[in-house]
């Protein structure tokens, strides 16, 4: 089964209430929150103070993805802020392994994101405490970059290797209706969906079309 992760990063602030209500109508079960810092990546987003109002506006599942420097820092910050799964990633980490126990100890699902040019080799020491692993299929930093086609074969290659685990495989970037079938193909899980989805028309009828319907 599909599984769409809406980007909100992508949605219109001045709506943003209104446009979380018409994801969860069009039948969403998360949202994707993109925290920058302006270092580990160019831009800067928002942090947990708006995560925590979005929290109190949704039962949706909210991943909050910390594209940041030195994020075991800020754990507290955004799982007390509401975020039921909390990622951080692998090239900005020097304590992995700790930092996905200290995230699961707060009973709070634990993911691992790698950037387009990082092999996957790494993560199979910590397979045994993450609950996702998201592929990054652009740079981070900015939406609206075109789908990177070489990301396919990790998406294979860890689906094979969770294969039985309870791991969510997802991926982030340029995915849209040109791409998303071959994602799921390559043994995705769950899709993060920005503009592809908010930039629509009726996002009902879009949600629908990715969603192979």
């Amino acid at each position: 089964m599909r599984i769409i992760s809406p980007s909100l990063l992508s949605a219109d602030f001045t709506k943003l209430a209104s446009h979380i209500s018409e994801v969860e109508r069009a039948g969403v079960s998360r949202l994707h929150l993109d925290v920058m810092d302006g270092h580990f990546v160019p831009n800067l987003t928002f942090g947990p103070f708006i995560i925590k109002q979005i929290k109190a506006i949704t039962s949706l599942h909210l991943e909050t993805h910390l594209m940041i420097t030195e994020p075991k820092r800020y754990f507290d910050d955004y799982i007390n802020a509401g975020s039921d799964t909390l990622i951080f990633h692998y090239e900005a980490s020097n304590s992995i392994e700790s930092d996905l126990k200290y995230i699961q100890s707060k009973d709070v699902k634990a993911g691992i994101a790698i950037n387009p040019d990082t092999e996957i080799d790494g993560l199979i020491q910590y397979l045994e405490h993450l609950d996702y692993i998201l592929i990054m299929s652009v740079f981070p930093g900015f939406g609206g970059q075109s789908f990177i086609e070489n990301t396919l074969n990790k998406m294979k290659a860890l689906s094979e290797i969770c294969k039985g685990k309870s791991i969510l495989i997802g991926v982030d970037g340029g995915v849209n209706l040109a791409t998303i079938d071959k994602v799921y193909d390559h043994g995705a899980d769950v899709t993060i969906v920005g503009s592809g989805l908010f930039k629509a028309n009726d996002i009902q009828k879009r949600f629908n079309e990715l969603m192979g319907e």
